[in-house]
């Protein structure tokens, strides 16, 4: 078979409209995909990266700055009636909760990803039933069976087939992999989170800036 067929230009030419519109669709999804698969490698390094250089130096990069500043918030508030228990728990939740909408905003794109694993696949089968179809209804035209008549529907099929599972993989690969990525760095806010408390909490006793009556 000349391989110029077998190029994704090529079976892309020789579809039909509704097969063009399928692959259209598929190499746009698959786009997006790979443009979300680097956003979303960039931010979990950069996450990465500025948990690791506080650990190394104890300056908290602009990235996690936010994280701090809650605690520093809420160690600032006192609560009369609050036990000490009570207080650190207060303090920890501020943080932590910082710590969710800094990742939730680095992993903004993940849930996209997921959409477009589970889609693609489903396009792409639509464009091979389609595919079939147009083989079909080629026999019941010509009354003939043909390879010349079925190829051109049964190639269409196995290109929307293929452009599907272009799209798929990647988008479910790099879900897999990026999200057990930001899990890790979920653990690692987790306990950042938890020294930062004990550090606050052993701070010499200072004058609050606030009070707030229970």
């Amino acid at each position: 078979m000349n391989s110029t067929v077998l190029s994704p230009l090529e079976l892309f030419l020789q579809a039909g409209l509704v097969g063009r519109i399928v692959m259209v669709l598929l190499v746009c999804a698959s786009i997006w995909c790979w443009t979300l698969i680097v956003e979303s490698v960039l931010s979990a390094f950069r996450l990465a990266r500025a948990i690791r250089n506080f650990r190394a130096d104890g300056k908290p990069a602009a990235l996690i700055e936010p994280i701090f500043a809650s605690g520093e918030e809420a160690v600032a508030l006192v609560i009369p009636t609050e036990n000490h228990s009570d207080r650190r728990q207060r303090i920890a939740d501020a943080m932590a909760l910082a710590a969710r909408r800094l990742l939730l905003e680095a992993e903004g794109s993940l849930p996209n990803m997921a959409v477009i694993s589970s889609v693609a696949p489903f396009i792409g089968l639509f464009g091979t039933v389609w595919g079939i179809m147009t083989s079909f209804a080629g026999i019941a035209e010509s009354a003939d069976t043909s390879l010349a008549v079925v190829a051109p529907g049964i190639a269409e099929a196995l290109a929307a087939t293929a452009y599907g599972l272009a799209a798929a993989i990647p988008a479910s690969f790099g879900y897999n992999r990026i999200g057990a990525f930001f899990t890790r760095l979920s653990a690692d806010l987790d306990s950042l989170v938890e020294q930062r408390t004990n550090l606050l909490l052993s701070r010499p006793h200072q004058q609050p800036s606030r009070t707030e009556a229970a």
